[in-house]
């Protein structure tokens, strides 16, 4: 990896680095029995049953997004947040990119905590949709083509991705529609608190 490209996009690379080092501690912690419903809750997944009678388990909001539920699940959202993760770091900045993806993450495991609690769910998805969404809104007002096109790539991406949650019952879609409307209201604040255009260019 060149410097200067950890130097554009640190926030990526942190948050990629803290995710597999999360999914090699579950292997090291509890070896073949890493995505065993107990390993993921003792990992730091989300099971709202016990976060309702135990509030001081609230850093279960914020823990989920780091923890994997097996290989497949943690190598496609990698590769999602390596790629899409390096282009919105670009277009928010560092610092509003980590934000958003930790608000979005906390948004979606509060609507997994409230609507689905006996679920036990983990995993980056719902950062990544909160990035999608406040992509679409950012893309919906700017007055960059480049950002256009973006967003309307952005929500045909998420409408794919909802339809197919919903013929897939393993698919936590409580925490995706949370993660979407984390995003979704960090861009629309940053656009009327903070009256920010984001023309950034991406690839600049």
């Amino acid at each position: 990896m060149q410097v200067n490209e950890w130097k554009r996009h640190p926030a990526t690379y942190l948050l990629l680095g803290l995710t597999t080092l999360t999914f090699g501690c579950q292997y090291l912690l509890n070896d073949f029995q890493a995505t065993a419903p107990l390993s993921l809750f003792k990992m730091g997944a989300m099971y709202g049953v016990f976060v309702q009678y135990s509030p001081l388990d609230l850093w279960r909001l914020v823990t989920p997004i780091f923890v994997h539920i097996g290989l497949e699940h943690f190598l496609f959202n990698m590769l999602t947040l390596y790629f899409i993760g390096k282009m919105a770091e670009q277009i928010f900045g560092t610092l509003r990119f980590l934000g958003l993806y930790l608000l979005a993450g906390v948004m979606g495991n509060a609507f997994t905590l409230i609507f689905t609690p006996n679920v036990i769910a983990a995993g980056a998805s719902t950062s990544l949709f909160g990035l999608f969404a406040a992509v679409v809104i950012l893309g919906y007002y700017s007055h960059s083509p480049l950002l256009n096109q973006l967003g309307r790539s952005y929500l045909s991406l998420i409408v794919v991705n909802l339809i197919f949650n919903l013929f897939t019952p393993s698919v936590g879609i409580t925490g995706h529609l949370g993660g979407l409307v984390g995003g979704a209201l960090a861009a629309i604040f940053w656009l009327i608190r903070l009256k920010v255009d984001f023309l950034v260019e991406v690839g600049a």
